[in-house]
């Protein structure tokens, strides 16, 4: 599909959510899997009713993560959310950065930009604002802006990943970071597995094996990239079964292919550098705990046994 169309598709689908015409998220696929009830965004997201600045009213179940957990955002702080929704992360970041910071979140669908212009006047945010606009471009955004930038379930969307990541570099200051959750796929997964999934919960479609998308972060310039969380997600064996035989399902299940959830931290860095002010000894790596395994992420931005992972010899 045309990255214009992909793009309209995604307007469609979240202006949709925005104005409360379905209730579960759907993305970039033409497969009309927006309409589903067995599978949508809901299955990824986590929970926020525990998370401080959590406001129900701008929570849409849209994500895959808690990219503000962490964010290392400090008081006076400015954020920029990319993908804001109806600003259930911004509000959160809001909340942290205090009076004297400042958050900013951007979306491309009007619909919702809309929504989360009118929870943050009911809350009343004088520090908070929300711009129409893509995150391939953030045009209104001068270079060197945040300190931190969040993202939840969104960059996975956006078929230029590439520039994406250039933008986010961009728009951060020297010393700044990320924290982003999003979607990738881990192993080869069977065809029919994966047009389940895509037919379910279409952001699944956009998402990148996961080596590539490191290798993405890395190649804008990112640095001392970790991985702190990783979960995977589970797809229903009813939902399976559609697609696949009883054999085929089982044989899936022994291997450690699927959708999975990543959070990933990075930093823009002075050019040159390498170390960080995390404590991770420069390329010696440091092991960063994950649902499902232990890896280790060198300061440099591979995960260890990825391609190029001695990155600093």
């Amino acid at each position: 599909m045309e990255t214009q169309v992909i793009k309209e598709e995604i307007k469609k689908s979240y202006g949709a959510i925005a104005k409360n015409d379905i209730q579960a998220g759907c993305c970039s696929t033409d497969s009309g899997c927006c309409g589903t009830e067995e599978l949508g965004n809901s299955m990824m997201a986590e929970n926020y009713e525990n998370i401080k600045g959590y406001e129900k009213a701008s929570d849409m179940s849209l994500g895959c993560g808690l990219p503000t957990e962490i964010a290392n955002i400090k008081e006076g702080d400015t954020v920029i959310d990319l993908g804001a929704g109806a600003g259930n992360d911004a509000f959160i970041a809001r909340r942290l950065v205090g009076l004297t910071g400042k958050v900013i979140g951007v979306d491309m669908t009007p619909e919702m930009v809309i929504r989360a212009l009118q929870n943050n006047q009911k809350l009343g945010y004088k520090n908070v604002e929300f711009v129409l606009g893509e995150i391939e471009s953030m045009n209104g955004i001068a270079t060197n802006t945040a300190d931190v930038v969040i993202s939840n379930c969104v960059m996975n969307l956006i078929p230029d990943k590439e520039r994406a990541f250039s933008v986010v570099h961009r728009v951060l200051k020297v010393g700044g970071h990320f924290s982003i959750s999003d979607i990738v796929s881990i192993g080869k997964l069977p065809a029919a597995i994966l047009e389940a999934a895509e037919m379910h919960s279409g952001c699944v479609a956009g998402a990148s094996e996961k080596g590539a998308y490191l290798g993405i972060i890395k190649s804008v310039g990112f640095k001392n990239i970790q991985i702190k969380k990783e979960r995977r997600i589970e797809l229903p064996d009813e939902l399976l079964l559609k697609y696949v035989s009883p054999e085929e399902l089982s044989a899936f299940r022994k291997t450690d292919a699927g959708i999975y959830s990543i959070t990933l931290y990075a930093e823009k860095l002075e050019e040159g550098a390498c170390c960080d002010s995390t404590g991770s000894g420069c390329c010696g790596g440091e092991e960063v705990a994950t649902t499902s395994k232990v890896e280790e992420v060198s300061c440099c931005g591979t995960v260890s046994g990825g391609s190029n992972s001695s990155c600093c010899s």
